[in-house]
């Protein structure tokens, strides 16, 4: 594992209640919105597969109401949130870039800010293994990074925290080079404690 990913690990583990309780001061959050974008092209019982799921909640939870899901956090702490919060989903501690799933055994993949933490070098061979583990029209909806961020904030909600993206038309050209046709393409600003932040929103298609 990188230092990248170690430090990741190590600040979610530290900083999981702190961010439950952070993240739920964000008024204008967009992902429900952008989550119904998705669960509207679901039938129940869709296999979906969470990455970078947290304390499992809103959107795991949601996901869970009407599909088969299966969570994928690096941290444990934020594990051991997440099965509390959401006894129907199953959960996998694991590095995004690096758990391995059979080809074509999900109908959906998710990444709420999560893709963010991975290196960006490493980000577009994600999406190929995405793409690869979806079934043919599945779909994969994410909020990535747009800041063109790449390294250590020293301390975010109190630790230290690996924040890592690519401009929107670089987000683009990886997805598109992995297979995916963008059916939601959006750029928004949300208002995070500390002030403004903005992600790239896509939901795409194998």
């Amino acid at each position: 594992m990188s230092d990248a990913r170690r430090i990741v690990e190590s600040g979610y583990d530290s900083s999981a209640e702190r961010y439950l309780e952070w993240s739920a001061r964000i008024a204008d959050d967009p992902r429900l919105r952008f989550l119904a974008e998705l669960t509207d092209r679901l039938d129940d019982g869709a296999d979906v597969l969470d990455l970078g799921c947290g304390a499992g909640v809103p959107c795991t939870a949601l996901l869970a109401e009407r599909h088969d899901v299966v969570g994928v956090d690096l941290s444990a702490a934020q594990l051991d949130l997440a099965r509390r919060n959401v006894p129907g989903a199953r959960f996998q501690k694991g590095d995004m870039a690096e758990v391995s799933f059979p080809d074509e055994c999900f109908d959906a993949v998710t990444a709420f800010y999560s893709v963010l933490h991975v290196p960006r070098e490493d980000q577009g061979d994600l999406f190929t293994s995405i793409a690869d583990w979806l079934r043919p029209g599945g779909w994969f909806l994410a909020a990535l990074g747009c800041s063109g961020a790449n390294g250590v904030e020293d301390d975010w909600l109190g630790t230290p925290m690996f924040f890592s993206s690519h401009a929107p038309d670089v987000n683009r050209r990886l997805l598109a080079a992995a297979g995916f046709t963008l059916v939601v393409d959006e750029l928004v600003t949300m208002h995070e404690p500390e002030g403004p932040a903005t992600f790239h929103w896509v939901l795409a298609r194998r």
